[in-house]
């Protein structure tokens, strides 16, 4: 399990070669710092503070929000190519991932973020769209959840692993997890029967899972409210993905339950 749970303090960057995939990067970095996106089509997600992104005679600001749990995110889509400098303190998530065509920049500010309120019960969870299929990237998707404290997240547990469109479709996925406390903590369970796989482990503030294949979920532990941001790429414009079967009766239960009052967490 060491090679898909990455601990805070132990991992930098993870590419390519080093996740054993094909096409999905991910990094945090702390501004300033000059980048180039090189063959990924790139978007920055400020995850704190304020930062300006300049890049070919243009800028953009980003960011506003203290930390992810204050608040509305900001990123930046950036297209392959492409040389950068980002100025100020913010700290930014880099999700990436190898294209072929070369597109054009897209600032996308809080009030385009869809949020969409998935589950019920204490499976209620906040869902921001970030990157979202309809977006014109080529294979990068990005997210975030917000998980309120006690609640089941990425649930029921599903996977995106096999292409068999519209069920499903393969993605190469990263989970990113932020806490509001250093002791809090969550559990992710990814299992797979066909990788002779079943891990369940606890995750905290900075930790990365990998989730090249298998169901997957993750509960909040009491007492703290979760956030993580998922990255995604594939070959389709699609987040299909298919549930396991021996749960997948809880999302028509959802119909008769109430919502969590809780969520949306921010807006």
């Amino acid at each position: 399990m060491s090679e898909l749970l990455l601990r805070g303090d132990e991992w930098r960057a993870v590419t390519p070669e080093t996740a054993g995939w094909r096409d999905l990067s991910f990094r945090v970095e702390q501004g300033p710092f000059s980048a180039e996106t090189g063959g990924e089509e790139v978007c920055l997600v400020p995850l704190g503070g304020r930062c300006r992104v300049e890049s070919a005679g243009e800028t953009w600001e980003l960011g506003g929000r203290a930390k992810v749990l204050a608040g509305m995110p900001s990123a930046l889509y950036l297209p392959r190519e492409t040389s950068y400098r980002v100025e100020g303190d913010a700290e930014l998530a880099v999700c990436g991932a190898r294209c072929e065509r070369k597109r054009d920049p897209v600032l996308i500010t809080p009030e385009q973020v869809e949020i969409e309120v998935r589950g019920a019960g204490n499976a209620t969870r906040q869902i921001n769209h970030i990157v979202k299929p309809e977006f014109p990237a080529e294979r990068l998707l990005v997210v975030e959840v917000f998980t309120p404290a006690g609640n089941w997240s990425s649930y029921p547990p599903h996977k995106h692993d096999e292409d068999l469109p519209p069920g499903e479709v393969i993605l190469e996925e990263t989970y990113y997890y932020r806490t509001a406390k250093p002791e809090a903590f969550a559990v992710q369970r990814l299992y797979s029967p066909r990788h002779d796989l079943d891990v369940t482990v606890t995750v905290r503030d900075g930790d990365l899972m990998l989730v090249p294949y298998g169901y997957h979920t993750t509960c909040a532990a009491h007492g703290y409210d979760l956030y993580y941001l998922n990255a995604l790429a594939g070959e389709r414009r699609s987040m299909a993905a298919s549930d396991d079967p021996s749960l997948a009766w809880v999302r028509p239960a959802w119909e008769t339950m109430e919502k969590d009052p809780r969520v949306p967490l921010v807006k």
